[in-house]
């Protein structure tokens, strides 16, 4: 039995006339992948409404759950000092959700879930250690040195607060 190309036949004097897809694609000005999505998208049947793509073409896609525990691990204040790369592989070490640390920053990124940020330490003071009078309040500033020999060198500053100049 010899083997037929793919192809579409129609009717003609007595025998079936062979047209070859990729002629047929080119007098439509379709794309050949283009017919092929729409032949798996037939072939499949697929009725969820919620998503773009069909779980069945891509069996790797997460599931609504996974997603979700995405979405409460990348948006929880305990999270909140953990990088999202990291946070991937501590998911994985709580058997929470596998996956690779490169799918939870574009899913972050294309759902713009938001990191939070709040502060932990106090905020810092504007105004320093201020005084009143000279004398009152003294700093000590030391730098150490190395010297070519191996050896170290202490340098102490005094340094009065009120008038900032060197006392010694």
């Amino acid at each position: 039995m010899a083997r037929r190309r793919k192809g579409f036949f129609g009717p003609s004097t007595g025998q079936a006339k062979f047209c070859p897809c990729e002629r047929c694609f080119e007098f439509l000005k379709l794309s050949a992948s283009r017919y092929h999505t729409w032949k798996r998208a037939i072939d499949n049947d697929c009725s969820l409404d919620d998503i773009s793509t069909c779980p069945k073409i891509q069996p790797t896609q997460l599931t609504p759950d996974e997603i979700r525990t995405m979405r409460e691990m990348v948006t929880a204040p305990e999270y909140r000092h953990v990088s999202t790369s990291r946070l991937a592989l501590l998911a994985e070490r709580l058997e929470k959700l596998f996956a690779s640390p490169s799918t939870w920053i574009l899913y972050a990124r294309t759902r713009q879930w938001r990191r939070p940020r709040n502060r932990i330490h106090p905020e810092k003071p504007l105004v320093g250690l201020r005084c009143s009078s000279p004398n009152e309040t003294w700093h000590i500033d030391t730098t150490v040195f190395r010297l070519l020999d191996g050896t170290k060198a202490y340098l102490q500053a005094v340094i009065d607060n009120d008038s900032r100049r060197f006392l010694a």
